[in-house]
């Protein structure tokens, strides 16, 4: 129980329209030799949703269940999957007293019993899965089962002949014992009403004795009603759960599943049917997809012969649901006494055969064929039927007096509720004792409604219904018949393809022009075949002209499209030879773009490649200046001599040039760390600032959003106002002409109806008239033939007067002859009279049930309106809580703003401190630049100072080579200072001692490099040597260059 509870809990549903499927199939599905799974009825399934599209319900309808089925199998084939199913579960087979055995009950294993890839005990799981989705109860899903098992417990019903009598009796009690403790009802009962039933002879009720062919026949049909009922009670039950809020439906999509054109080696009752419905199926095909194709092309203008194409099925119809046609035969047969299947094949074949060019004599049986009485040409091909019990099963005759006793089980039960509006003989005895009427329709005998009548009304009722929706269409096609995965068997497909109609919907799309464009999508689309016309401002303009031009190049041919007022129509084929040049010109002009690019890369590498070349000449001269150069004594001179230009710096410049350096990096990195503090600062206000932008601008989008909803509404409330109002005037313009209608055919009805019965009168006093005057005749012929032969040597007198009277008989003979065939004139007259009284019957009952169903819509619209009335006072109510929320709103949008004012003007704030800032920044950099060209100018007069220093030079390289290091560690900010400056130190105690020690030989030197550079001056003016300036900044070394 808590198991089910939790079910019950999370069934939703879209879980319960799913599960659906398998609670029906198990019950509606069985195998065949093409398909272990397939529908042995039709279905339709209408998923409900509502104005929001959310899924609000389903229902479901059937059609043409095979009750056939329920008590024989062709070879290959299974009954319905739920037997088998029962059967894998021990404790219920014990339950329902089934045994071990399946082969023991033959209506369930006259074929096969197993299908290859199917676990009927899983699926058994899924189906008892199903019932409790669909919140079937306990009692329910047992009285189901048990309902099942007591069908085949029915099998099981054994009886035998008295002999020497007419009589049937059971043979054994077992069987139908279980049966009725199943039903819950008594066996004893049960027997006595199947072996002697209980028929009303005028007033009297008689016991009818039943022989054991007759309660055979019986017991076969009560199982398959039995079972047709509870099939109609699953769905009906599934309904119940699937419809329970379809109040709010404003929508559905529907699904029709039924079965295809079925051409069998034994086709019967149900093949025609199943063949007939699809037959009307095609035709609803044909006639929506090519007459409405047609329609299409008369609006655009384009000139067009009209075709219908559902003529092509029009005769087969006609021929199966006409009066005087197959059906209509049928009907009449099953009221003639003494009629049987031979009498009715007979009547088809002197009514059609030759006459009707679909109605044709059955070929002798071939291969595995069974015998057949008759064909049909159907739109899918020849079709033999068998003829065999058509009248019983188009009659489906009950046992009242078993129906009666499975009335008594209990009310509570399933038994009694799928036979609750069945009214038995008994039943409308009571009713009629107790002044009561009941409809006669409900009843076996209801002015013979045969499953034929049920079955056309059930089918114009499907018809009707599609033909108010706008249908896509999907073919099933079985790939083999080995029901292997992988595998086509082409003829087989191909077959298909042809009885299903595809082929011959390919055949009738190249008549037309399957294919259509709009003016703007085919400029757009092949404007690179004809560019130059494509640029026509007007749409329509420029695909005339392209097309023109496609036709003076003979690309297309002129008779393969058509211009119409707002699209382009091509016939078959011509859209890909379309793509086929429009893919053509894309390739060219692919080509085209390729090899201009290609063009460019090649010149861009070739401007690249000459300015390589003019880069290595550079390279190349400077390297033969500099391999001249280096060999050169003087230059080398030079290179030595350089380093010691530059003159000595006193301790106290160097220790104030390193104090004004460190001071202006701690004073730079002070002002690194606070411009990083005032970006920081701007960053965040900004990010501020859009945010309560964004904020705003949300704010603002979502006032718009919420007034383009209010106008919606109100735009749609007034919408279906107007289709409210339009739809009561259509209701009352519809209720006067149903009135005016049912008037006339009251009148009309009455006129038939009088004229009918004067028609039978005169046609019952002619017919005893004739009789009498036949009576009286064969009673003169008889004493005509006594007296020849007591006088046969008679005189020729008698002999005379013989002949006179044989010529009397002979004329009168003739004359009863002749009103025979008035008789007949008349009775025909009368069945068609009969026909169209009930004919018209039918109508008023179809506008009944047009006017019921436009009552249904009124009701639902008014149901709409007053939703819509709710939903536009709640509507109304949002808007007033919308328009408190724009108040509100509008408050904190001033807010917003005030406090984007106040950001705004503390950004101005920030930016004029950071003005400030920069101009601090500037005037530094200002600083900083005047100190650096303090320290050149300060480097200027040390190099001046070492210029009177340069005897001593030669002796000082090493100091020198420690402040060029210096600079150097300067400049990159990465050596530390401090060691630097004890090498300065120290370098400096060296130099002076260096000084002293030398300074007898400076003026030597000093003379001496006068007259190496007055040397020089005068090679340079007679050029000598090559002139390259340098200074002593370009030539610290020879690796320099």
């Amino acid at each position: 129980l808590q198991t089910k509870v939790l079910v019950f809990q999370e069934a939703s549903l879209e879980n319960q329209v799913v599960q659906a499927n398998p609670a029906i199939e198990a019950l509606g599905n069985g195998a065949t030799v093409r398909n272990y799974n397939s529908s042995r009825y039709g279905k339709f399934i209408r998923i409900h949703f509502d104005k929001r599209g959310k899924l609000v319900g389903g229902d479901i309808e059937h059609y043409l269940l095979e009750k056939s089925r329920v008590i024989k199998q062709a070879p290959g084939e299974r009954s319905y999957h739920i037997f088998y199913q029962i059967f894998t579960q021990k404790k219920l087979r014990d339950l329902l007293q089934l045994g071990d055995d399946i082969r023991q009950f033959k209506f369930v294993s006259q074929a096969e019993i197993t299908v290859p890839g199917m676990d009927d005990k899983e699926e058994f799981r899924i189906t008892d899965n199903a019932f409790d989705v669909m919140h079937f109860t306990d009692r329910e899903k047992h009285d189901l089962y048990k309902t099942c098992a007591a069908i085949m417990h029915m099998s099981r019903f054994a009886f035998r002949q008295k002999p020497r009598e007419e009589q049937a009796e059971v043979d054994s009690m077992d069987s139908p014992m279980k049966a009725a403790k199943l039903f819950g009802i008594d066996a004893d009962q049960f027997i006595s009403a199947l072996v002697k039933p209980r028929i009303k002879v005028g007033t009297e009720w008689v016991h009818k004795g039943q022989n054991k062919q007759q309660v055979d026949w019986a017991v076969g049909a009560l199982a398959k009603a039995v079972y047709a009922r509870m099939f109609t009670w699953l769905i009906k039950r599934v309904n119940q759960t699937l419809s329970a809020n379809l109040e709010g439906s404003a929508n559905y999509i529907g699904v029709l599943d039924i079965a295809g054109f079925e051409i069998f080696d034994s086709n019967s009752f149900e093949q025609l049917w199943i063949n007939f419905v699809n037959e009307k199926l095609q035709q609803f095909f044909n006639h929506h997809m090519f007459v409405l194709e047609q329609e299409e092309y008369e609006r655009e203008g384009i000139q067009w012969e009209f075709i219908d194409f559902g003529l092509d099925l029009q005769a087969c119809i006609e021929l199966i649901e006409k009066p005087l046609g197959i059906i209509s035969i049928l009907d009449e047969e099953c009221i003639v006494p003494k009629a049987n299947d031979t009498t009715y094949v007979e009547k088809l074949n002197n009514q059609h055969l030759g006459k009707h060019p679909n109605f044709q004599k059955a070929r002798p049986p071939r291969g595995n064929q069974a015998l057949a009485h008759f064909a049909i040409v159907h739109y899918a091909g020849t079709v033999r039927y068998n003829a065999d019990q058509w009248l019983e099963k188009n009659k489906d005759p009950l046992n009242d007096s078993a129906v009666a006793v499975l009335k008594t089980s209990d009310k509570g039960g399933l038994i009694y509720q799928i036979w609750e509006d069945y009214i038995t003989d008994v039943d409308r005895e009571e009713l009629s004792a107790r002044g009561k009427t009941q409809d006669r329709k409900k009843g076996k005998s209801a002015s013979f409604l045969t499953v034929s009548t049920m079955y056309r009304e059930s089918l114009a009722s499907l018809m009707g219904m599609l033909h108010t929706t706008h249908p896509h269409f999907i073919r099933c096609i079985i790939p083999n018949e080995k029901k292997t995965s992988g595998l086509i068997d082409a003829p087989l497909v191909l077959n298909q393809l042809t009885c299903n109609g595809v082929l011959e919907g390919i055949r009738i799309c190249r008549k037309g022009f399957p294919n259509r464009m709009t003016f703007a999508d085919f400029r757009f689309r092949y404007a690179i075949l004809a560019a130059d016309q494509a640029a026509e401002k007007d749409p329509a303009e420029a695909s005339k002209k392209m097309l023109e031009r496609l036709v003076n190049e003979k690309k297309i041919q002129e008779d393969k499209f058509k211009v119409g007022k707002s699209k382009v129509f091509f016939r078959a084929g011509i859209v890909a030879k379309m793509e086929e040049l429009r893919d053509a010109a894309l390739a060219k002009v692919i080509v085209k773009f390729q090899s201009a690019l290609r063009c460019y890369l090649a010149q861009c590498h070739y401007q690249q490649l000459l300015k390589q070349q003019a880069a290595y000449s550079i390279i190349q001269d400077n390297v033969r200046q500099w391999t001249t150069l280096r060999l050169w004594p003087w230059y080398r001179l030079f290179t030595r001599l350089k380093p010691m230009l530059k003159g000595m710096k006193s301790n106290a410049e160097v220790e104030a040039l390193e104090r004004k350096v460190k001071e202006l990096e701690e004073f730079s990195a002070a002002e690194e760390l606070q411009r990083k503090k005032y970006e920081d600062e701007l960053r965040v206000k900004t990010e501020q600032y859009e945010e309560s932008r964004a904020a705003l601008e949300r704010e603002r989008m979502l006032m718009e959003k919420r007034n383009q909803e209010i106008e919606d509404l109100h735009k749609m409330l007034k919408t279906e106002t107007d289709k409210l109002d339009e739809t009561s005037r259509r209701v009352k313009e519809l209720e006067k002409q149903k009135a005016k209608e049912a008037k006339e055919w009251e009148e009309k009805e009455k006129r038939l109806t009088v004229e009918a019965e004067a028609e039978a009168t005169r046609s019952k006093q002619l017919a005893d008239r004739l009789s009498n005057e036949l009576k009286l005749q064969q009673d003169e012929n008889q004493k005509l033939i006594n007296q020849r032969k007591a006088q046969a040597l008679a005189n020729t007198e008698l002999t005379d007067r013989l002949n006179m009277l044989q010529e009397r008989h002979d004329r009168a003979e003739n004359q009863r002859n002749r009103m025979q065939e008035e008789l007949d004139s008349f009775e025909d007259k009368l069945v068609a009279e009969t026909r169209q009284k009930d004919e018209l019957a039918r109508a008023n009952k179809k506008l009944e049930h047009q006017l019921k169903t436009i009552s249904e819509q009124l009701a639902m619209i008014q149901r709409e309106k007053h939703t819509m009335d709710l939903d536009c006072k709640r509507r109304e109510e949002d808007i007033g809580q919308l328009k408190h929320r724009a108040a509100n709103d509008a408050n904190l949008i001033v807010r917003l703003q005030a406090n984007i004012r106040k950001l705004i003007a503390r950004i101005t704030e920030l930016e004029e401190e950071l003005d400030l800032e920069r101009k601090s920044r500037s005037k530094a950099e200002r600083q900083r630049k005047e100190l650096q060209a303090d320290i050149e100018a300060i480097q200027q007069q040390m190099e001046e100072a070492s210029g009177q220093l340069i005897a001593q030079a030669h002796l000082n390289k090493l100091r020198s080579e420690e402040m060029v290091n210096l600079q150097r560690e300067i400049q990159k900010k990465n050596i530390t200072r401090e060691s630097c400056l004890a090498d300065l130190c120290s370098m400096q105690y060296i130099t002076v001692n260096n000084l002293r020690t030398l300074s007898k030989q400076a003026a030597h030197l000093e003379s001496e490099a006068n007259r190496v550079l007055s040397a020089r001056q005068s090679m340079v003016d007679l050029g000598g040597v090559p002139r390259i300036y340098l200074t002593a900044d370009d030539t610290d070394d020879e690796s320099s260059i």
